[in-house]
C-alpha cells in the first residue's frame, strides 16, 4: 500500500498547539477535549476535588462522561463521549502490569456506562504527552484521524479517506506514516476499530504497541460493551499518540525508592515461581483452559456443561507449541509477567485475507473458551483464525463466543430454522458456519448482521418479531440467553457457585469477570458458607479490583503470580503481600499515605457513581441484576442428568429435600425454585453490605460517608430511598 499517497489525501480540519505539560507525581492535571462536530480542540484543568475523589482512569472516565451527558443521551447521541484515561500509576516501568488504559462510554449493548481495560501504549503515552484523559465528543462528517504529538505539543484532525479500516492494516500503516524511521515506531500508539464495528454492537477498540524484535505492530483490545461501535459512529478512523522520551522516572514520583522496592519483590517472584505456578511467560492465560475443564467450569455448548473430552485439543499444551516463545512478551515496558502471546506466520484459510500469513495476538483464555469450547469447537487453528478476524474487524471475542453459542443452542432446539439463519447450519461444532457469521458481521449481511446486534437483541427479535413460539419455547429462549444488563457473559460457568453468580450479575456494567472471580473460594474451597461471607467477598473484591482501573494497573500480576508464603496468610485469596505492594506503589508515585481502607474508599466512590449513572440511564434497580436462569442452574433435563449425582446430593444435603422417586422434570423445577430463592437472598445480603437499599440503590447516607453527596447524585437517588 502506498502510505505516502494515503497521507497526501488527508485534508486538515484543525491544528491545535498546546503548551507541553509536566507529569508530577503521576498526574498532569489536564484533560484534552475534542469535539468532532465543531472540529474544536481544547484543554481544561482537573478540579482538585475531582482528582481527590475519583483518582484517575475509570474514575475520571465516569465523572467526565456523567458531566457531559444527561438522562436523554443515547449511545449514538453526539454528546456521548469516549473517555480514555490511564491513571496515576500507569507508565511506571518498575512494576509489572503498569501500562493499562481504561475506556468509558455509554454502550450500544447496555445503554448505560461501560468500562473496558486495555494494554498497549496509548494511555501512558497520552499522559506523557500532557493529558490525564482524552474526552472524544461529537461526530465528524467524514472519517477522520486525530493525531497527538506529545513532543511538539500539537493536535491535528484530518479527514482520511484512503486508509483501510481493518486494524491489522491500519495500525501498521499509521505507525509507518507518522514515524520518522524504524526506531521511531516504538514511540507511536494507534487506537482503531475495524470494518465490523461500523455495524455491530460488539465493536471494540484495538490499542497498538510496536514490537521491535518482530518489527511488527501488535494489538491489545478494549473489548467489552461495543465501544468500537461508538468510535465508528463518531466517524473516527483512528487516534494516534506519539511520545519520545520515556524514562524510569517519567511520572516524577514522590518516592521512586518505594516503587523500586515493591518492584524488586514481585520481579523476583516472577523469576523464581512463574515456571512452577502458572507459566504466564510461556503460555499466557491459556493455562486456564485445562484447569477450568478439570473443575467443570469451562463453558461448553452455551454454558450447558463445564467440561468436555476434547478439551485437550485446545489446552495450553497445544498453544504453547503455537506461540512464539523466543522472547517473552509484555504489552508495556517492564512487565516481566509477559503474558501477551503471539502466533506468527499463521496462514488464513477464509475471508478477505485468505492465503495471507499474518501475526495473531493471542488467543487468550476468554477467546479459546468463548469461540472454542462454548461453541462446541475444539479446533485450535479455527480459534486462532477467528481471533485474528475478530481483532482486525473490531469484534469482541467474548460477546461473539457467547453469542454464537446461544444461537447454536437455539438452532439445535429447533427455535432457529434454516430460513431464519439464511441457510447456515448452526449445530454446535460447525466451524464453517461460525466463521461465516463473523464475516457476515463485517459485511453487514445475513444472520450475522442480526446476531451482531447482541444476544439481548436476538432474544427480543425472536419473541417480538418472529413469534409463534409456545410458552415453553419462549421461556427457553430467555433461560439460555447468557446476558445480563445487555452484556454477554464472559467464559466461566457460574451455576455451581452462588458467589460467582453475584460476581457476574451484580456488577454495574454486566457479567464481566474482572470485578469478582470467586468460583474457587466458593465452589472448590467452600470458604464462603453463609450469605454474609459471600456478601463480604462481593463487597471487597469488586472494589479492590475496581481500584486497578482507577490507577492504570493490570490485575494479572496481583493473582497470577503469588508470594511463596501466600498460602500461610490469614486470607490467601487476598494475596495481601501484593496488596501491600500496590499501596506502596501508589504512595510512592503520588506522595499520599493511603492504607487499604482508603484504597477501598477510593473505589467505592467510583462504584457508587457508576451505579447512579446506570439509574440515570433508566437502569440500576434490582430487576436489572437478575441473571438468566442458565447462570443459576440446570435449565433442561439433559443438563440436570449430566450432573445428577451432584444435584441430587444438593437437594438432599443443602436443601433438605429427598429426591427419591421424583422425576428429572420435577427435580429441575424444584432446583429452579430453590436456586432462585438463594440468589434473591444473596442480593439482599450484598445490597446491605454495599450500603444500598433492597432496590439496589445507594443510600444517601452511603454517599455522605464517601463524601460524594453531590446535589445531582442525591437528586437522582432521592425518589428511590426507603
Amino acid at each position: 500500500m502506498n502510505v505516502s499517497k494515503m497521507k497526501a489525501a488527508h485534508r486538515n480540519l484543525v491544528n491545535y498547539q498546546y503548551e507541553l505539560g509536566r507529569v508530577w507525581r503521576g498526574y498532569t492535571d489536564r484533560i484534552l477535549h475534542i469535539d468532532l462536530s465543531k472540529n474544536a480542540v481544547s484543554t481544561k484543568k482537573v478540579d482538585p476535588e475531582v482528582k481527590e475523589k475519583f483518582v484517575g482512569g475509570r474514575g475520571y472516565g465516569m465523572w467526565y462522561l456523567f458531566q457531559s451527558t444527561n438522562e436523554n443521551t443515547k449511545w449514538n447521541s453526539p454528546e456521548n463521549e469516549i473517555v480514555i484515561s490511564a491513571g496515576p500509576i500507569a507508565g511506571i516501568t518498575q512494576y509489572p502490569g503498569s501500562g493499562k488504559s481504561y475506556v468509558v462510554t455509554i454502550s450500544p449493548l447496555t445503554h448505560a456506562p461501560i468500562d473496558s481495560n486495555v494494554g498497549g501504549y496509548f494511555g501512558p503515552y497520552l499522559k506523557f504527552a500532557g493529558f490525564d484523559a482524552l474526552e472524544l465528543q461529537g461526530k465528524a462528517e467524514k472519517d477522520v484521524i486525530v493525531y497527538i504529538d506529545g513532543n511538539k505539543g500539537t493536535v491535528s484532525i484530518d479527514e482520511a479517506p484512503e486508509e483501510p479500516l481493518d486494524s491489522h492494516l491500519l495500525a501498521e500503516i499509521l505507525t509507518e506514516m507518522y514515524a520518522m524511521n524504524e526506531e521511531d515506531k516504538k514511540h507511536i500508539s494507534v487506537v482503531s476499530a475495524g470494518t465490523a464495528a461500523d455495524y455491530s454492537n460488539w465493536g471494540m477498540l484495538n490499542f497498538s504497541f510496536y514490537d521491535p524484535r518482530r518489527k511488527m505492530v501488535r494489538l491489545k483490545q478494549a473489548g467489552r460493551g461495543g465501544i468500537g461501535r461508538v468510535f465508528r459512529d463518531k466517524r473516527v478512523k483512528a487516534l494516534i499518540v506519539k511520545y519520545e522520551g520515556l524514562k524510569g522516572d517519567s511520572n516524577n514520583p514522590a518516592d521512586l525508592g518505594l516503587i523500586q522496592d515493591a518492584g524488586v519483590k514481585v520481579h523476583k517472584e516472577v523469576h523464581d515461581y512463574d515456571d512452577v505456578q502458572n507459566q504466564m511467560r510461556a503460555r499466557g492465560t491459556s493455562y486456564l483452559v485445562s484447569i477450568m475443564d478439570h473443575f467443570d467450569i469451562l463453558p461448553v455448548n452455551n454454558f450447558k456443561y463445564g467440561c468436555h473430552p476434547d478439551t485437550h485439543k485446545i489446552d495450553d499444551k497445544v498453544y504453547k507449541k503455537k506461540f512464539t516463545l523466543s522472547e517473552c512478551d509484555g504489552c508495556w515496558f517492564g512487565c516481566t509477567l509477559a503474558c501477551a502471546k503471539v502466533v506468527e506466520g499463521f496462514e488464513l484459510q477464509t475471508g478477505p485475507y485468505q492465503g495471507q500469513k499474518v501475526l495473531v495476538d493471542g488467543p487468550e483464555y476468554e477467546t479459546i473458551a468463548g469461540v472454542g469450547s462454548n461453541c462446541g469447537i475444539f479446533d485450535p487453528d479455527f480459534i486462532i483464525e477467528n481471533n485474528f478476524y475478530c481483532d482486525t474487524y473490531g469484534i469482541d471475542t467474548i460477546s461473539l463466543g457467547t453469542g454464537v453459542a446461544y444461537v447454536m443452542e437455539l438452532y439445535e432446539a429447533g427455535i432457529l430454522t434454516d430460513e431464519l439463519t439464511g441457510g447456515l447450519n448452526l449445530n454446535f461444532g460447525n466451524t464453517d458456519s461460525a466463521m461465516e457469521l463473523l464475516h457476515q458481521m463485517a459485511r453487514n449481511e445475513g444472520f450475522g448482521a442480526i446476531l451482531g446486534q447482541g444476544i439481548r437483541y436476538v432474544k427480543q427479535w425472536l419473541l417480538n418479531e418472529v413469534g409463534g413460539f409456545t410458552a415453553e419455547q419462549q421461556q427457553f429462549i430467555k433461560d439460555v440467553c447468557m446476558e445480563c444488563k445487555g452484556l454477554e457473559y464472559s467464559e466461566y460457568v457460574p451455576k455451581e457457585s452462588l458467589a460467582q453468580q453475584g460476581g457476574y450479575s451484580l456488577t454495574n456494567k454486566g457479567p464481566q469477570h474482572d470485578e469478582a472471580w470467586l468460583i474457587f473460594d466458593d465452589m472448590i474451597h467452600n470458604l464462603m458458607p453463609t450469605f454474609e461471607d459471600k456478601a463480604e467477598a462481593l463487597y471487597y473484591f469488586p472494589l479492590f479490583r475496581t481500584w486497578f482501573s482507577l490507577v492504570g494497573l493490570c490485575k494479572l500480576p496481583w493473582n497470577d503470580i503469588k508470594p511463596a508464603d501466600n498460602a500461610e496468610t490469614e486470607k490467601p485469596s487476598l494475596i495481601i503481600g501484593h496488596v501491600h505492594n500496590y499501596i506502596d506503589v501508589f504512595n510512592g508515585v503520588t506522595g499520599q499515605n493511603i492504607d487499604l481502607d482508603q484504597l477501598i474508599k477510593q473505589s467505592a466512590r467510583v462504584y457508587n457513581l457508576q451505579r447512579i449513572f446506570n439509574l440515570r440511564c433508566g437502569f440500576g434497580t434490582r430487576e436489572h441484576d437478575l441473571p438468566p436462569y442458565r447462570a443459576l442452574g440446570p435449565v433442561t433435563v439433559e443438563e440436570y442428568e449430566s450432573r445428577q449425582e451432584r444435584y441430587d446430593s444438593q437437594l438432599q444435603d443443602k436443601y433438605g429435600v429427598d429426591p427419591t422417586g421424583k422425576s428429572s422434570v420435577e427435580k429441575v423445577a424444584l432446583m429452579r425454585k430453590l436456586r432462585a430463592e438463594g440468589y434473591e437472598g444473596l442480593c439482599d445480603a450484598v445490597y446491605k453490605r454495599r450500603g444500598w437499599n433492597m432496590n439496589a440503590i445507594p443510600k444517601i447516607s452511603t454517599l455522605q460517608e464517601l463524601n460524594i453527596a453531590y446535589q445531582d447524585l442525591v437528586q437522582l437517588i432521592k425518589p428511590y430511598q426507603e
